[in-house]
């Protein structure tokens, strides 16, 4: 996530183990995760290596694809909101109230869990299970968050989290669906800068 390891680069799995002090055993079930989550490839007879980052077509269609799914959702989460869903939504936004200062992944790694949490949780209180699903297997914000890391955006994005959460918790879908598309057009155009 943070670079250390170079899009592209082989994996050497006796290194890790080494490095790491375990058995063979965790880091190969662990490089299979990552590899379920697209971080890492497995090439037959060469072993693994990082993933690379998204091409600018891949990032394009992954907005679409958000855009298409994520205002209606948003929308269709204030229409169904139960205090319960208003609880969970108060409660992510007060799982990260700062973006960081650093630009390490040590640092920035909290935004990120919090960026992919509460879109899942609006997509579960969507009511959707396939929307859901399909936007989960995208793992964009694991993507999205290697073309950005170290950029300081993250206040913004929380900033505009919370108009999201504002327009939910009030129960107002076409405000929220309004936000939620004014968030994912700016995060677009925000991290289009990573292909300049």
């Amino acid at each position: 996530m943070d670079h250390t390891l170079e899009p592209d680069a082989k994996i050497n799995i006796d290194a890790l183990t080494r490095l790491l002090e375990v058995s063979h055993t965790p880091v190969r079930e662990a490089l299979a995760r990552l590899e379920s989550d697209g971080l890492v490839i497995k090439l037959p007879l060469r072993g693994y290596s990082i993933s690379p980052l998204l091409t600018r077509k891949e990032f394009e269609d992954l907005y679409e694809l958000r855009l298409l799914l994520e205002p209606p959702s948003a929308r269709r989460a204030a229409e169904a909101m139960t205090p319960e869903g208003r609880r969970a939504l108060q409660e992510e936004m007060t799982s990260c109230e700062e973006a960081p200062s650093g630009s390490h992944y040590e640092d920035y790694k909290a935004v990120t869990a919090h960026d992919a949490r509460l879109h899942d949780l609006i997509m579960a209180l969507a009511g959707n299970d396939a929307i859901r699903l399909a936007l989960e297997r995208t793992h964009s914000h694991l993507h999205l968050f290697r073309l950005h890391y170290g950029s300081p955006i993250g206040s913004r994005a929380l900033e505009e989290h919370q108009a999201i959460v504002t327009a939910l918790v009030a129960g107002d879908p076409a405000e929220a669906e309004s936000t939620m598309r004014a968030h994912l057009e700016r995060a677009r155009d925000r991290l289009s800068a990573a292909f300049e």
